[in-house]
């Protein structure tokens, strides 16, 4: 198989990143004299087609297997297919940045056909002391249509069985692995296999003692966010995943998925960002 294209590195002052055209997928993202923020499996796909296991899959236009429950490939084709690099450099904030572009021309014919809808999907990455990431999809048709979306972004923390997560104290949310609706009580922690959607506009707050720091994930025109690890049992079965991999990482994930689908007459548009910033642990009794 064809191997995938070497990332577009996008450096700055402030910080460095890395972004693949494949998927106009971000692969990596630090501040300058930070550890790395974004994980990646050290088993991941690198052939074109494949999806990369980390960094920030983009998901369009449906979520999972869509509201359907039966939609392949999962997450959509936007992660899986080429997209045209359109702008490159460094903005009025001195932070880099690089600007992707899909069309349904872009698509293969079989995966078009399970979106036939005439639409333009922009990504804009911008790195420095945060990463922001900008998903705007326009409906050129003449159709309305229905899609998902999301930034399926893979956190790298130190212990995931050691994090708190929190932003989330009495929001509702639909429990993927138990099959049921919930409302969040107090902090989240992981103690298994976790897959929730969670009905949530604000911001999200990953407190990392392992690490000695806090990721904050903040986000624009999303009501949903996702919440997603695999734990041992299941990311056992994943190839593209190493033994104790599962341990290292944790998805949260801005989006409109479920029941928060994005609705777009011809000619509107819908812009969906997430911001990733790194804050330092505070000393213990401060």
């Amino acid at each position: 198989m064809t191997r995938l294209p070497e990332p577009l590195v996008l450096s700055c002052a402030s910080g460095e990143g890395s972004v693949l055209s494949h998927g106009a997928h971000a692969l990596s993202w630090a501040p300058a004299g930070v550890q790395p923020v974004l994980f990646v499996s050290a088993l991941t796909r690198t052939e074109v087609g494949s999806a990369v296991r980390g960094g920030v899959p983009v998901c369009f236009p449906w979520f999972g297997p869509g509201r359907s429950g039966d939609m392949e490939p999962a997450h959509g084709f936007a992660r899986i297919t080429e997209w045209q690099l359109v702008d490159t450099g460094e903005d009025a904030q001195g932070d880099a940045f690089a600007q992707f572009l899909l069309t349904p021309q872009d698509v293969s014919g079989d995966l078009r056909n399970l979106f036939p809808r005439e639409f333009e999907a922009r990504l804009r990455m911008s790195v420095g002391r945060r990463l922001r990431l900008e998903l705007t999809v326009t409906n050129t048709g003449a159709e309305t249509f229905e899609m998902e979306e999301a930034l399926h972004s893979y956190l790298r923390v130190g212990d995931c069985r050691r994090v708190t997560v929190s932003g989330f104290d009495g929001v509702s949310y639909h429990d993927k692995v138990a099959g049921q609706d919930r409302t969040q009580n107090g902090d989240l922690t992981l103690t298994g296999e976790t897959d929730a959607v969670f009905h949530h506009r604000g911001e999200v707050r990953i407190t990392d003692p392992e690490l000695g720091r806090v990721l904050v994930v903040s986000k624009e025109g999303s009501d949903s966010t996702i919440v997603w690890n695999p734990w041992e049992e299941k990311a056992a079965g994943l190839a593209d995943l190493a033994d104790d991999e599962w341990r290292d990482m944790l998805c949260v994930e801005a989006g409109n998925v479920l029941g928060s689908a994005v609705r777009l007459g011809p000619g509107e548009s819908h812009t969906l960002a997430q911001v990733v910033e790194v804050q330092e642990l505070p000393a213990a009794g401060s």
